[in-house]
């Protein structure tokens, strides 16, 4: 579904700012290489100036306005959280925004694996309840070590193209878990205070829920 067209500059900050997106995919999770464009960092930012995660040489977007780096230590498995991460028809079990998740491709997750997942968008003065549905393609991925997906994020007047990178590291105790994340299109660059303040929001989220369900020993 495409972007609506003709919207004022307040039409668009309504949206964005009763948009509560995820993290998707999406992507999604952020690339903080031009964090200096931004007037300020939403609280929580982890700043990283002139850097970016990468998968195999890739990373983010590196002109999008919109973008956010986190990271945690998880003290689980590296197995055990590769596998929370990949197995994505599983997701909504452990990521309470994740309302449905269908694999598009078979066999191991893989370069070219996909999967359509949504996540509810609640009523704003610019648009009704709706369900952003993104579909998130893996362009890059190396076992264990990281994943990039690439994707649309799509809602009734809304539109978001994401670039999402994850990194795990294993460290004592545990792996740390490092993402960024890079959002493009119309209605985000409208006010990419708020949608850098969403985008945060649901990263932040995702890796307080992949930590407790790793830590917990995985999804059941």
């Amino acid at each position: 579904m495409p972007a609506s067209a003709a919207q004022s500059p307040a039409g668009s900050n309504r949206r964005v700012r009763g948009t509560s997106l995820r993290a998707a995919l999406v992507a999604v999770p952020l690339a903080v290489a031009v964090l200096g464009t931004m007037a300020a960092a939403p609280a929580g930012a982890t700043p990283h100036p002139g850097t970016s995660l990468t998968c195999r040489g890739q990373g983010v977007d590196p002109d999008a306005r919109v973008r956010y780096r986190t990271e945690t230590v998880i003290h689980a498995p590296l197995s055990t959280i590769w596998k929370l991460q990949t197995d994505v028809e599983r997701w909504p079990f452990w990521q309470a925004a994740v309302k449905t998740s269908k694999r598009l491709d078979h066999g191991p997750f893989r370069k070219g694996s996909a999967c359509r997942w949504t996540t509810p968008v609640p009523p704003n003065p610019s648009t009704p309840a709706t369900s952003l549905d993104i579909t998130s393609t893996v362009q890059q991925i190396k076992h264990n070590s990281c994943i990039r997906w690439t994707g649309p994020a799509i809602g009734e007047g809304l539109r978001i193209d994401g670039v999402h990178v994850w990194n795990f590291t294993r460290v004592k105790g545990g792996v740390l878990v490092r993402t960024e994340e890079t959002h493009t299109g119309p209605q985000v660059d409208a006010n990419v205070a708020a949608a850098t303040k969403i985008l945060s929001d649901g990263l932040e989220g995702w890796l307080r829920e992949l930590k407790t369900a790793a830590e917990a020993g995985g999804a059941r």
